[in-house]
């Protein structure tokens, strides 16, 4: 799938608009060029970025409406996916977007990418630190399925939707993890890779 590919996808079925596509250009530049000197995504996936990561980020809005006045925090944010693509779709003012990330270099980075861009999201570091209040989480490449849910289960006291990308694996870690009767989930597929899930986990 080409840049190009991506980006007419991103359009005409996310609803992205053209002033979108252009920080994403920028926000990509700015990313390979700090990649040079940083490790903020694999070496290997810097040609197939706007499928890998953005794209791969964005199919989210199947699940997330930023239209509802909630708190989106996104766990282990890293170079930004999949939060930092939420927040340069987000147009409403009412919808708040976290980014919690450990490394410090990482959080340099997302806060250069805020002014660059001018994106109106929160940078704070790792879950374990924070106090967090969200609506919703989402997660991608950040721990493992039961570590994720502990981390809702000891901090977020309110009913809550948790969004993981995962790879082919997703049910049998679903099958590991003891979900208490307040969680229900369904997995979706991924249209990035055929062998990759969703795992949508609902808190009341």
């Amino acid at each position: 799938m080409t840049p190009e590919e991506v980006k007419s996808v991103l359009k005409n079925q996310f609803k992205f608009k053209d002033q979108d596509l252009v920080k994403l250009e920028h926000f990509v530049n700015i990313l390979l060029n700090y990649n040079k000197k940083y490790n903020l995504i694999s070496k290997n996936t810097e040609l197939i970025v706007w499928k890998r990561h953005i794209l791969d980020s964005a199919q989210l809005f199947r699940f997330i409406s930023t239209k509802k006045n909630l708190i989106l925090g996104d766990f282990g944010s890293g170079a930004g996916f999949p939060g930092l693509i939420i927040a340069i779709y987000n147009k409403n003012k009412n919808f708040h977007v976290k980014l919690y990330e450990k490394s410090p270099v990482k959080r340099d980075f997302l806060k250069l990418i805020r002014k660059k861009l001018n994106l109106s999201y929160e940078v704070d570091k790792n879950v374990n630190e924070s106090k967090i209040d969200a609506d919703i989480i989402v997660s991608r490449a950040f721990k493992k399925l039961n570590e994720i849910i502990n981390i809702s289960r000891e901090k977020l006291n309110k009913p809550h939707k948790i969004i993981i990308l995962k790879g082919k694996n997703a049910q049998e870690e679903i099958n590991n993890v003891s979900l208490a009767e307040n969680y229900s989930y369904k997995i979706e597929k991924s249209i990035t890779d055929s062998d990759s899930k969703i795992i949508i986990l609902d808190v009341k």
